[in-house]
């Protein structure tokens, strides 16, 4: 008897698992849709800050090359002082 009302409980669980199918896949499928709709404006702002990380380094550029020369200079100074020592 026991293994009579395991098989009825496992048909009664698929056929509701089979008449919520449609109630999944469509869940599945607007889940899809959003993640990739996120996935896209997530991009989207992470090209947006690369352009904003590009500009202000063409804006700064004047500052920082002359920084960078001054600062090469240094070193290669320090670096020729100690290959004469």
């Amino acid at each position: 008897m026991k293994t009579f009302l395991k098989v009825v409980l496992i048909f009664v669980l698929v056929v509701v698992a089979v008449k919520l199918l449609p109630i999944a896949l469509v869940l599945g499928v607007v889940v899809l849709v959003a993640a990739g709709a996120l996935l896209a404006v997530g991009l989207g702002a992470l090209a947006v800050l690369a352009g904003l990380a590009l500009a202000a380094a063409a804006v700064l550029s004047p500052i920082w090359l002359s920084v960078l020369a001054v600062v090469g200079g240094i070193v290669l100074v320090k670096r020729l002082g100690r290959a004469a020592a």
